[in-house]
């Protein structure tokens, strides 16, 4: 392999080691600003499409201990990966396919299990990862309220007693 092919490939193996996740789409079409907005798109929810060689990426993604992709690597192919959760990044492309009819989705890993392209779309229906731990969290406090307001009830029950009595001895003193 030529040292430049080498870089490349090395730098392809970067990005997939730090990665939870990597999803492949033919970007066949796509216009450069169309890739433009895709790729704006993607860095505000922590991910970043490439545009790959295949053969090369063959080999990186062979050196990161995943499946042969020898089959899935053919035509024109970016590939996403991300920091964050896979959903969101899931969600950019899918919008984006529905507004521009491209580029087509043709599957996905997450950690070292592949998915397909219908899977990943199951994925971008999900809600995002800050939302999940939002509605996590609720669930967690609920009962801790809850408790909080038993508590509370005795002493304001007594506060209203005590007050309604003052409220009746300001009244008769007037």
């Amino acid at each position: 392999m030529r040292e430049e092919k080498k870089f490349i490939s090395e730098e392809y193996l970067k990005r997939l080691n730090g990665s939870p996740f990597f999803l492949v789409v033919d970007y066949r079409a796509v216009t450069v600003l169309q890739f433009t907005e895709l790729r704006k798109r993607l860095r505000g929810v922590g991910a970043e499409v490439h545009v790959v060689k295949n053969s090369i990426f063959r080999i990186a993604a062979k050196n990161a201990n995943l499946a042969d992709l020898a089959g899935g690597l053919t035509g024109q192919l970016a590939v996403v990966t991300g920091v964050k959760d896979v959903s969101s990044a899931a969600k950019v492309v899918k919008t984006f396919q529905g507004e521009f009819d491209k580029p087509k989705l043709q599957y996905g890993y997450l950690g070292n299990t592949r998915l397909e392209a219908k899977d990943v779309l199951v994925l971008a229906d999900l809600p995002s990862i800050e939302v999940l731990r939002a509605k996590l969290l609720g669930v967690l406090q609920a009962p801790a309220a809850k408790l909080v307001q038993i508590i509370n009830a005795p002493g304001a029950q007594l506060a209203s007693v005590i007050q309604a009595h003052v409220d009746q001895v300001n009244k008769a003193a007037a």
